[in-house]
């Protein structure tokens, strides 16, 4: 494999890349992204602009749709990027280049792959990001690069792929992070299998159900303990493939799994047991943690009265006492969760194999660890505003440390 030169001349300082982490830093601090999908629009399709140039401004133009809410448009958006060029740098390094990192990526959402440009914004790390998919083939020539590492996010749509890639790089001249056949195993069945049974770990039993059962089901004519194995209603439903809560409901009974299937045209679904994980005051804890050469590292917590949390709807920003408690979290983490749960935790580690791996997770009533899920896209970022979350950016910057600090060893160990 030829690793010379990007198939593309490269864009003049104005036409770079703007990149993912700076727009979404603008969106969260409430900055209006029209007028620069505008300006973007218009340098995509300017008579002056290279091909590299436009290729650049529509990729910004996905992520600035996305951010809007405009997924389908924006995922147009993409697709025409990617007919001009399949590589782009991110624009991550801010120090003299120290280390290049390629990263393979496929086309999709912010859930499609690793975010690594959160994770490597203003360090000394070259980023370029292939995208690879069914009519994007491997190209001929590859940026030169010092690691590589496998960005796709398992899905049955990126099974092939994972298993093409997988193939790819078992002759491959540089050190591969998160291997492909590592990640195929991070659908929410097959992790569950992987880490049935693990001391300390409860992660109820996930099943991939047919609509067909499921409509048997809240037609009283079959049970959902029959499929479960380890639980009755209540039971968390959510469609295969979903991601951030898309789709997600806790169902009560019958009644409530026919008006939930009632709105989802979707074929197959994911069923899991409800496990009540409230605290002593009322309050839900989730803990975002990634896991990098055997350490576990915090990124948030968020704390909710509904039990279905995400870090934006938990009113985290709104309420002095739950930022106050994330920061004594962070600065106790080591002592505190992750000695708690440091078996647990080395035997996630262990059993799934990935070099760079995110939990969703939380802690039973008994002091058990509760998975929600694993998988190697989670976005972890410091964008959050400095003057409402100072905390966070000396929390956040032992996360970066220790991935750069894992890339360097990776390279050095080659």
């Amino acid at each position: 494999m030829n690793t010379d030169n990007p198939q593309t001349m490269q864009p003049t300082e104005n036409d770079q890349m703007i990149g993912l982490a700076k727009l979404m830093r603008m969106a969260y601090s409430g900055v209006d992204l029209a007028p620069l999908g505008t300006q973007l629009i218009g340098r995509a399709g300017a008579s002056s602009s290279s091909t590299a140039a436009s290729a650049n401004a529509l990729m910004d133009l996905y992520t600035v749709l996305l951010l809007r809410g405009e997924r389908e448009l924006a995922l147009s958006m993409q697709a025409a990027a990617l007919r001009l060029q399949q590589i782009y740098s991110a624009p991550t390094a801010t120090a003299p280049v120290a280390l290049r990192l390629l990263a393979v990526m496929t086309p999709g959402d912010l859930m499609a792959n690793t975010p690594l440009e959160f994770l490597l914004e203003d360090s000394d790390v070259a980023l370029d990001m292939l995208y690879v998919g069914r009519e994007l083939p491997l190209p001929p020539a590859l940026p030169e690069h010092d690691v590589l590492f496998v960005s796709i996010a398992e899905s049955d749509q990126n099974l092939p792929l994972l298993a093409q890639i997988g193939e790819a790089v078992q002759s491959w001249p540089r050190p591969v992070l998160n291997m492909p056949e590592r990640i195929a195993l991070m659908s929410r069945d097959a992790a569950c299998t992987l880490l049935k049974e693990v001391p300390g770990i409860v992660m109820p039993n996930t099943h991939r159900v047919d609509r067909q059962i499921l409509e048997q089901v809240a037609r009283a004519e079959r049970t959902i303990t029959g499929i479960l194995g380890d639980g009755d209603f209540p039971v968390i439903v959510r469609p295969v493939d979903s991601h951030a809560g898309q789709g997600l409901d806790k169902i009560d009974n019958p009644a409530a799994l026919a008006d939930y299937l009632l709105n989802m045209p979707n074929s197959e679904f994911y069923v899991a047991r409800f496990v009540d994980y409230r605290s002593e005051d009322g309050q839900f804890r989730k803990y975002r943690i990634v896991l990098m050469e055997g350490q576990a590292y915090i990124c948030h917590l968020a704390i909710s009265e509904h039990w279905m949390i995400h870090y934006l709807n938990a009113g985290m920003a709104d309420s002095a006492e739950k930022r106050a408690e994330e920061a004594r979290v962070m600065a106790d983490f080591d002592s505190g969760f992750a000695r708690r749960h440091a078996e647990a935790l080395r035997i996630i580690g262990e059993r799934v194999g990935l070099d760079y791996l995110g939990i969703d997770c939380a802690e039973t009533t008994g002091g058990e660890l509760l998975i929600f899920e694993i998988d190697n896209s989670m976005i972890v970022h410091a964008i959050d505003p400095v003057d409402v979350f100072p905390y966070k950016q000396t929390q956040m910057r032992k996360v970066f440390e220790a991935f750069r600090r894992m890339l360097g060893n990776t390279m050095q160990g080659a």
